[in-house]
This record gives C-alpha cells, sequence and structure tokens, in this order.
C-alpha cells in the first residue's frame, strides 16, 4: 500500500483533505435534558410530541430543528448544502423524509440502525474528499415512544422491562462539514473513518441490545487499531453509541482476548446519557439519538474546547426488525467508525 494511499486495510480511510465540522446541534426530549448531559444540548423540550399529534411526527419535526439549529450555528442555508445524509429507526425511515423535506437538499436514505450517525458522517466526510460536494450534512434521531410502538409492546402494555435492557433516547443529531473552514467553524474534522462489518453471534435476546452490538463495535476498534498501527492511548476517548454496561463490558473483555486493553479511553454514549441511580434507564440509552445527541452535544464540545483532541466515535446498531424477530432469527449487529480530531 502506498504511503500516499487514503486506504488502510480494508476497512479504514484516513482522508487527503479532511472535512471541518462547521456546525452541529442536538435536540433532546425531557428526558434527556434532565440526564448528565442535558446543559449541552441545543433544544430541550418538555412536550414529548413537539407540538405535533403523533409521536412519529414529534420524530420528524426534532430533524427539522436539529438541521435548522446546525445550518444556523455554521452560518449556512439548506441552499448551501449538496448532500444530505439521513436516517432513522422507522419503517421506509419515515421520520426522516418527513423532516427534511422542506429543506429541499439532495438526500440519502440511510439504515445503519443506531449506527445511522456514523454511517452518515462516514459517507458525507468521503463525499467532500473525493471532491463531490463542498458542503454536506448528516442527521439522524430515534424516539423513545415511536420505537416501543414498532420494535416492542404499546405503551399502555405496561410490560416490566429485563435489567439488560436500554431507554431509546428522544433526540436528534444534524452536522455539517464543509471542505474549507468557514467563519463558523471549530477546529475540528473528520480524520478519516473506519466502517464496521455486519456480526453475528447467534444472540437472539432482543432487549439485550447491547451483547448483540458489543462484538460489532469491538470489530471496528480492532480494525482501527491495527490498520493504522496505534495503541488505544492514541486517542483521548474510544466511544461507543449504546452498548450500555452490559455491552461496554463485553467490548473490553473481547479487546482484551485481541490484545488491547482500551478501558481507560473507554466510554459509551448509552451510559453518558441518562443517570443509572436517578433515571431508572436499566443497562443504560439507546437508539439513533442517543449517539447523536451525545455526539452533537457533549463530544464535540469536549473537542471545541480542546480537553480531548482524538476521539473515536463508534456508533453501533442492532439490525432485526419486528418481521425478523417473529420468525426466529438472531440480531446481528453493525459498528461505524469516526476519526475527530482537532487542528
Amino acid at each position: 500500500m502506498s504511503k500516499t494511499s487514503k486506504m488502510h486495510g480494508k476497512q479504514t480511510l484516513l482522508f487527503a483533505n479532511p472535512p471541518y465540522v462547521l456546525g452541529y446541534a442536538a435536540i433532546a426530549g425531557k428526558k434527556e435534558g434532565e440526564g448528565p448531559l442535558g446543559s449541552y444540548f441545543d433544544l430541550v423540550n418538555d412536550d414529548p410530541f413537539f407540538g405535533t399529534k403523533t409521536w412519529e411526527e414529534a420524530e420528524s419535526t426534532m430533524q427539522t430543528l436539529a438541521c435548522e439549529y446546525a445550518l444556523k450555528k455554521a452560518g449556512l442555508e439548506s441552499k448551501d448544502i449538496r448532500y444530505l445524509f439521513g436516517g432513522d429507526l422507522l419503517g421506509q425511515l419515515i421520520a426522516t423524509s418527513f423532516g427534511i423535506m422542506s429543506l429541499q437538499i439532495p438526500m440519502f436514505g440511510i439504515y445503519g440502525a443506531c449506527s445511522t450517525m456514523g454511517e452518515g458522517i462516514s459517507l458525507a466526510a468521503m463525499t467532500i474528499d473525493g471532491g463531490f460536494a463542498e458542503k454536506t450534512m448528516a442527521v439522524t434521531s430515534s424516539h423513545f415512544a415511536s420505537a416501543e410502538k414498532q420494535f416492542r409492546f404499546p405503551l399502555g402494555y405496561g410490560n416490566q422491562r429485563p435489567y439488560a435492557a436500554t431507554w431509546t433516547v428522544t433526540g436528534s443529531g444534524a452536522m455539517v462539514l464543509g471542505k474549507t473552514k468557514t467563519e463558523n467553524a471549530i477546529d475540528v474534522v473528520v480524520k478519516g473513518i473506519t466502517t464496521g462489518k455486519v456480526m453475528d453471534y447467534g444472540i437472539k435476546d432482543s432487549m439485550n441490545m447491547g451483547a448483540c452490538m458489543a462484538p460489532a463495535a469491538a470489530d471496528v476498534i480492532y480494525a482501527n487499531l491495527t490498520e493504522l498501527k496505534r495503541s488505544p492511548d492514541y486517542y483521548d476517548k474510544i466511544i461507543t453509541g449504546d452498548l450500555g454496561t452490559i455491552g461496554r463490558d463485553i467490548t473490553i473483555d473481547i479487546m482484551k482476548q485481541k490484545g488491547f486493553d482500551i478501558s481507560e479511553q473507554y466510554m459509551d454514549c448509552g451510559i453518558e446519557v441518562f443517570d443509572p441511580t436517578e433515571q431508572d434507564t436499566h443497562a443504560g440509552g439507546s437508539g439513533c439519538g442517543c449517539s447523536g445527541i451525545t455526539l452533537n452535544g457533549y463530544i464535540i464540545e469536549m473537542l471545541r474546547r480542546k480537553t480531548w483532541n482524538r476521539v473515536l466515535f463508534i456508533p453501533t446498531g442492532a439490525l432485526l426488525s419486528p418481521t425478523s424477530f417473529n420468525e426466529g432469527q438472531s440480531v446481528p449487529g453493525v459498528a461505524h467508525g469516526v476519526i475527530f480530531e482537532t487542528v
């Protein structure tokens, strides 16, 4: 492999011209706003419907707001964005398609389950570095009630949740990337990406998403470290999306078996977003919005302040549907790694 090549191994890219973070925004629900990261979010709405009539409309509204806030902070308008990469957990990506419709930006709808924030940023950054756009945007969302309605039980059913279960975050995150630094941009770039593979360890417990997704997260972390010939302490933080307490322990154990101790650098968005003693979320938070609002609220702020200078961000997704679950299929996982660095 040429020393000037962008490609490193099978899964990792380092960009020749790393795109700048021009704008970012995190929109959150009431429970998320009451958590430890509440002060980092751009908007916290106490109304779970966000002024609409349905959970799905509420989720679309969050995406609209996230995009508008991110564009405003970037000092841009929707007409300045060449491509938008967006997705959510709902069938046919209805939260995204209805949410970004008014922006009239050329759009790629994507699905990576709860890893969608990482997938969207990866594609947005590749598009810029490849010379196909000057400015791009990535957005995603989830809503506790819309996710429960589609994947689990009606809220009125009042089912008990096992301790391995996570709580779907109500929130939306959006990020604007650009080829060149603008007046409003921060000193943070997307330095590279490590794209995940679908991993399936045969786990069928849809209430234990952390165990389902941990192998995919470990695969991405291992690929990133080995393909770039780095040790874990190269990064200030190695941050997974929503593995929760159980998935965290599994990931650390898998990495130790592979010869890397990441415990000192490791954190998980699902563990950080809620207070485990006060908010009764069991294993932590989950959903596309979990990593979306933690990245665009807390993580980017730590980078902007240069509290951290290098972060490997790995949102994780469980690739199931109501159909696959009801047919007795296992729950595969996928993860998408994004390297953020200060400049």
